[in-house]
C-alpha cells in the first residue's frame, strides 16, 4: 500500500525558478533570505526574494549568481539594476524579483513591512531615518 502526502491547503511546492534562486543565494552565502508570496498583494510578481550581502562586492556577486542559475535552469533574466552601486541590486525574473541588498539599506526601506503587511513593525521608523540623514551630511562635510 502507497501512500501519498498531500500538501495542506495553500502550501505549493518551489517552482525550479525559485529553486534556482534559492541555490544560487545559499552557494552565495546569502545572509537573512525571506521569500514572499506577493501574489495576492499585486499583479507585477507572484514571489519576491529578498537577501542580504555583507558588502557592495558581495552583493553583486549574489546577484550575478542568480542572473547565472537561471540562465543555466532555462529562464532568461528580464533585467538588473544598482550592480554599480552595489548597495541594493534588484534581480527581474518576470515571475519572481530578486532583492539582493546592504543590511542598512534593507533595514531603511523595510520591503518585508511593505510586502508581508508586518502589522507587528512600525510602518516608518522616522528616528533611523532622521539619524540616516545626519550621518549623511556630518560625513559630507
Amino acid at each position: 500500500m502507497t501512500t501519498r502526502t498531500r500538501l495542506r491547503p495553500g502550501a505549493e511546492r518551489a517552482s525550479p525558478l525559485q529553486s534556482a534562486v534559492t541555490a544560487a543565494l545559499d552557494d552565495m552565502k546569502a545572509v537573512n533570505v525571506r521569500v514572499l508570496d506577493v501574489r495576492g498583494l499585486t499583479d507585477i510578481v507572484d514571489t519576491m526574494v529578498i537577501a542580504c550581502g555583507n558588502s557592495d562586492r558581495h552583493v553583486r556577486s549574489i546577484a550575478e549568481r542568480v542572473v547565472e542559475k537561471a540562465k543555466a535552469a532555462g529562464f532568461r533574466p528580464l533585467g538588473t539594476e544598482g550592480e554599480g552601486e552595489g548597495e541594493w541590486v534588484l534581480v527581474d525574473l518576470q515571475d519572481i524579483l530578486v532583492h539582493v541588498m546592504l543590511p542598512r539599506v534593507r533595514e531603511f526601506y523595510g520591503l518585508e513591512r511593505l510586502w508581508d503587511g508586518g502589522e507587528d513593525a512600525p510602518a516608518l521608523a522616522a528616528p533611523a531615518v532622521a539619524g540616516a540623514a545626519a550621518r549623511r551630511r556630518r560625513a559630507s562635510r
